[in-house]
């Protein structure tokens, strides 16, 4: 394995999870609410009653960023080595995964460790080590 040094970037990189830390600061913060996607998507779709502004919001920053930065910036030209079924089959499993484990990776890696929740705990080391096995199998034991 190599690193590409020429895009290593570490103060990118820890400026954009110091913005994600602020971020899920504030919004539990000030609204008392934990900052993982899966949840805040999921009440859109039976939204209660006063809180569906704040859910859209947060839904339009996710998609308005991306699209500001490109304003300023050239926009990172993504190359994805997979087919588009493999990219539904990977969709599913993370839907499919948030369900069984209560939460995203950003709910329970993110929000969740900062709270010191052994729930989060637990859900992080299965799909961080569940991804590391599924790195190790396909890269070395499939050579996809």
């Amino acid at each position: 394995m190599t690193i590409d040094w020429s895009s290593f970037t570490p103060w990118s990189a820890l400026a954009g999870g110091a913005l994600i830390g602020i971020a899920a600061a504030m919004l539990v913060l000030l609204n008392g609410r934990i900052a993982g996607i899966s949840g805040i998507l999921g009440g859109l779709f039976k939204p209660a009653k006063g809180d569906i502004a704040w859910r859209v919001a947060f839904v339009l920053g996710l998609v308005g960023a991306p699209l500001a930065y490109a304003v300023f910036s050239d926009f990172p030209r993504p190359e994805i080595d997979a087919g588009t079924g493999a990219l539904v089959l990977a969709g599913l499993l993370v839907g499919i995964g948030t369900r069984y484990g209560s939460g995203c990776t950003s709910g329970h890696g993110v929000c969740g460790l900062s709270r010191l929740s052994p729930r989060s705990l637990a859900a992080t080391l299965a799909f961080m080590g569940a991804g590391f096995v599924t790195v190790y199998v396909a890269r070395h034991l499939l050579g996809i």
